[in-house]
């Protein structure tokens, strides 16, 4: 099953998508909003799906889809927190600045609580008041919604709880970002509003895609028109979904709606750090990772963050070479 969010309102209108993205049909007589879908999962998820199938097998016309139309899947969120599952990116992260990565990252996710509340829009600008000195950056990454997770709950039982999943362009601001850990306390102004791919899917959508807790096809990124990343999300993904809804619950329970992010999805090439497409590798998913492969080999970066007018998109595709999660596709502008 595909649902989206018309823009209406705060919460937008939802509605179910045909596979191939181009249909849909309001569901507001059985959810008006997807938190409110998720709210009541148990009792309306098969109504949902039901009607999905007559849109599917054409017993309802339906209209047009247009993703322009459409609000991130869920446009505010009680809950967003973002991983870092492929430490491979954060182990380059910490190699460009010399700093030794503590063992405990391979067994103890990183994890960071965003804001929530001002989501964008899959086709909205990402305005920002400058652009020299934030190092304004795109992170290409992969999300999953839950319903309510208990306290504590283990990553087994955790997947159950995973009921849609999505793309995300988690926005960074990578000049910012060293004056805030260097207080101690954490992101905030380095992490802007994050925008959603257009449409989210069920996991039994993905079929043999998705096992393990992982979603096995490439995500592919496009700076400038221009093919940038496209690693594979399921392989060097060093902790799987399941456990990173487990680390957020550690502690307290999450509410139904509460979005999880993969973190920079990063693929190494033969055990060392991955190559441009250009190259014959298969790129990055953020300009953060070339420019400390970069530091890395040559003691300085060479490749300039986003600027003004810059576009970044970001899509995935079935192994038919058919769009699966829509595409986000944005421009920084000035606010």
């Amino acid at each position: 099953m595909k649902l989206a969010s018309l823009k209406s309102g705060r919460d937008g209108q939802l509605v179910v998508v045909s596979d191939d993205l181009t249909r849909m049909a309001s569901a507001a007589d059985i959810a008006p909003t997807l938190q409110n879908a998720l709210d009541n999962w148990a009792e309306v998820s098969s109504k949902l799906e039901a009607l999905h199938a007559k849109l599917q097998r054409g017993e309802i016309e339906g209209e047009a889809f247009d993703q322009a139309n459409c609000h991130s899947p869920l446009p505010r969120a009680y809950h967003w927190a973002d991983g870092s599952a492929y430490v491979n990116h954060v182990e380059l992260v910490r190699k460009a600045r010399n700093a030794e990565m503590p063992e405990t990252f391979w067994t103890d996710p990183l994890m960071y609580q965003g804001g929530s509340d001002t989501f964008l829009a899959p086709r909205e600008p990402v305005k920002m008041p400058q652009s020299e000195g934030f190092g304004i950056d795109f992170e290409a990454e992969i999300a999953v919604i839950t319903d309510d997770v208990p306290m504590g709950v283990s990553p087994e039982e955790a997947l159950k709880h995973i009921k849609l999943i999505m793309l995300v362009n988690d926005v960074s601001l990578r000049g910012l970002i060293p004056g805030e850990l260097a207080k101690g306390f954490g992101f905030y102004q380095s992490k802007p509003s994050s925008a959603f791919s257009p449409v989210c899917v069920t996991p039994e959508q993905l079929g043999d895609s998705w096992k393990e807790g992982k979603l096995h096809l490439p995500l592919t990124s496009e700076l400038n028109g221009k093919t940038f990343g496209k690693p594979n999300a399921g392989v060097d993904m060093t902790f799987h979904f399941g456990q990173l809804v487990a680390h957020a619950a550690k502690t307290r329970p999450l509410g139904a709606g509460t979005i999880i992010g993969s973190g920079t999805v990063s693929n190494k090439l033969d055990g060392g750090p991955g190559k441009p497409v250009d190259d014959g590798g298969v790129g990055y998913s953020c300009i953060a990772e070339i420019r400390m492969i970069e530091t890395i080999q040559n003691g300085k970066p060479s490749t300039s963050f986003m600027d003004f007018g810059d576009r970044i998109a970001i899509e995935m595709y079935d192994d038919e070479g058919k769009s699966i999660f829509g595409r986000i596709e944005q421009v920084v502008e000035k606010s």
